[in-house]
């Protein structure tokens, strides 16, 4: 146990320098990324996705767009043209028929590097809501496939929609049972989206809460969400994720947006119950 009360120490030792507040005397943060050092995400945090993930979306993930600058992560979509490398002539599957790439942006993860089981998870970033946009912060369980490993999103953005998602397996593969919220951007005040806010989820054994400012947008239990073979996707370690999509099945239509477009976070920390 020597090295895991080393890390702690070292990790509160931190915020309290960086002046860290601690969101009640019952959570004690864990772990965090302030974004502090310029240049390219620490890697003992993040790792990236690469090339045409998911959802049929338009871009092209690399790690070339997100780099830290101002203490902040800067995650930025951009509208340019290079050659497909995994292009197939004939091909019918969406990541090898486009013969070009025509949008890149980033997608980073925690995954292999920091998993937790419960807790108090924050993030204060400023998102791009114009057209075809689709930032999200987000978490996924460490077993199983998706979406049996269960999904959940903290912050997902399109089509001038705020959502606050839960999903798990269904009977069919590859398609998931959804306990979400949609909040209309207009029901925020004007100019909302050029600011910084905060989104968090409480996630315990019973529950999971979602907010934005402290604003309550759902509610999940998680007794209730339990896979056809009985196992519960929210009772296992899950893995942050922070990305900036463009357009593909939900985030609507980018041809008349001026890139670059960013989504930019201040910082990510996660609490756990002491």
């Amino acid at each position: 146990m020597k090295p895991v009360f080393a890390l702690l120490t070292v990790v509160a030792a931190a915020c309290l320098t960086a002046g860290i507040p601690t969101p009640a005397d019952s959570w004690k943060l864990v772990w965090a990324d302030e974004f502090n050092t310029p240049g390219k995400p620490d890697p003992a945090n993040w790792s990236f996705e690469k090339g045409f993930v998911r959802n049929e979306e338009h871009q092209w993930y690399q790690p070339d767009n997100a780099w830290c600058e101002n203490g902040h992560l800067i995650i930025e979509a951009r509208r340019e043209q290079k050659p497909n490398p995994n292009y197939e002539a004939g091909s019918t599957n969406w990541k090898t028929n486009r013969q070009n790439i025509t949008y890149t942006a980033s997608s980073l993860h925690t995954r292999g590097l920091h998993t937790w089981k419960y807790g108090r998870f924050e993030m204060r970033g400023k998102i791009d809501v114009r057209p075809g946009m689709w930032p999200a912060f987000w978490t996924l369980g460490i077993k199983g496939e998706w979406p049996s490993n269960g999904e959940i999103d903290i912050m997902e953005y399109y089509r001038n929609m705020l959502l606050a998602n839960v999903a798990w397996a269904t009977g069919t593969r590859y398609k998931a049972n959804w306990n979400s919220t949609k909040t209309p951007l207009s029901d925020f005040p004007v100019n909302w989206a050029d600011k910084f806010h905060v989104w968090r989820m409480d996630w315990d054994e019973k529950e999971i809460k979602l907010f934005v400012d402290d604003r309550l947008l759902l509610t999940s239990d998680s007794q209730k969400t339990v896979n056809p073979d009985g196992t519960h996707p929210f009772d296992q370690p899950h893995y942050i994720l922070l990305n900036l999509a463009i357009g593909g099945q939900n985030g609507g239509d980018p041809s008349g947006t001026q890139f670059p477009g960013r989504f930019e976070v201040d910082y990510v920390r996660v609490y756990q119950k002491q």
